[in-house]
């Protein structure tokens, strides 16, 4: 093939992949997973994605691309991928002041004065371009701890900062991963906000849980339920103070931290512990799936077969009070401690309209703050990533749960 032609198809598929980055192809079925897949690094890294296609389009070139009608039609479409991937950098620097307006809204435009203290810089592992094993080593004091009674499923690891007194009295957060309820553990996930938060002067605990179709609705969210009995009962003599924790988690995470956050001391969810503390003081989940039923038609389309199939285990006609009760919407209540939800607009795997719905159905009843950050752009997962976006979510965050912890809201 000469170099115009193969210049020509490379330059079309970075054209097509920049164009999915800047709006996925598809948002339901099977493809929007290859949707996803296909635009999520260049949709949170396009300046490293921009450069390789300069690296790219330069090596062509030189191999005498430009020769041919071909490969100037190659040269433009590559330049038009450049474009837009440079307007994509460009929105994301937007996340700045959409997460503040965020906070303005719920918090009020003072929300800063009294805020709690904040004793170190943030170091330079918050903003790691993708989790590293070296930031795990850092900052992981205990890992695989067995918090449940099925092995390595109900393990946690403990983050916290290898200066931090015992007696600290650390705020404490928990994360919670991803996955769809089916795959996924605790080393994979919020690197950015874990490492930045234990700098501050916190401790992180990430929680894994039983996992489907080995593990049937709701066992996932009584192994969550039993990581915060466990965190309270155990955070101490870690440093971290067990009187004040808040929750984080993104995707099936999002969904679960959501649901323990709204059912604190549930004891229909906490077989065998029902008289453990599984209340939390705030809640910050990432692109959940909160409504299970699909009742306002913003879900997926195929989101409940899958459910009924795998994750509870039974025909789909079956299934209406289990989809009804696991849906975080179903139990927004006045009491319902501050949340601060962040979506998408690009996200391709769960609709950003959840949470839409879920932020009006809370805010409708809550006495609490409700803060919603609707992030242009952002795809699914998009916090994995040390990129711009993330890190003002980041500090974001972390600015939110201060002003919940200076405002001592208190449990419900």
């Amino acid at each position: 093939m000469e170099p115009g032609t193969q210049f020509l198809l490379g330059s079309a598929l970075r054209a097509l992949h920049a164009a999915n980055a800047r709006k996925p192809f598809a948002t339901d079925g099977p493809l929007s997973i290859a949707s996803f897949a296909f635009g999520w690094p260049a949709s949170e890294l396009p300046t490293q994605h921009i450069a390789a296609y300069a690296t790219t389009a330069a090596y062509g070139i030189g191999r005498g691309a430009l020769s041919s009608k071909a490969g100037r039609l190659g040269l433009g479409l590559t330049a038009a991928a450049i474009a837009a991937l440079w307007q994509e950098h460009r929105r994301m620097e937007e996340a700045d002041a959409i997460v503040e307006q965020a906070l303005v809204d719920a918090l009020g435009e003072d929300y800063r004065h009294g805020s709690a203290d904040t004793p170190m810089p943030p170091t330079a592992s918050s903003h790691q371009i993708w989790p590293s094993k070296r930031v795990h080593r850092r900052y992981v004091h205990d890992e695989r701890v067995i918090y449940g009674a099925h092995g390595r499923r109900t393990s946690l690891d403990v983050w916290r900062r290898r200066d931090l007194p015992e007696d600290a009295g650390a705020p404490v957060l928990v994360q919670i991963h991803g996955g769809a309820w089916v795959v996924g553990d605790q080393t994979v996930q919020a690197y950015p906000l874990m490492s930045h938060l234990v700098e501050r002067g916190w401790v992180c605990v990430s929680a894994t849980y039983r996992l489907s179709p080995k593990a049937r609705w709701p066992a996932h969210i009584e192994d969550v339920k039993r990581a915060i009995a466990w965190t309270k009962q155990n955070i101490a003599r870690y440093g971290g103070n067990p009187s004040w924790l808040a929750i984080t988690g993104g995707s099936a995470g999002g969904h679960l931290v959501s649901l323990a956050a709204l059912t604190p001391n549930d004891p229909q969810l906490q077989p065998g512990f029902e008289d453990a503390d599984t209340s939390v003081d705030a809640a910050v989940p990432f692109y959940g799936v909160y409504d299970w039923t699909n009742r306002d038609g913003n879900g997926r389309n195929d989101l409940q077969g899958f459910l009924a199939r795998v994750v509870v285990q039974r025909p789909l006609h079956e299934v209406g009070d289990v989809l009804e009760a696991a849906s975080s919407i179903s139990h927004v209540r006045a009491d319902a401690v501050p949340f601060f939800f962040l979506h998408g607009t690009n996200d391709s795997l769960v609709p950003v309209a959840q949470a839409r719905a879920m932020v009006e159905a809370l805010r409708a009843v809550s006495h609490n703050p409700v803060a919603y950050a609707e992030l242009v752009g952002a795809q699914h997962a998009f916090d994995m990533f040390g990129s711009p976006r993330t890190r003002a979510v980041v500090h974001g965050v972390e600015r939110f749960l201060d002003r919940c912890r200076s405002s001592r809201v208190p449990n419900p």
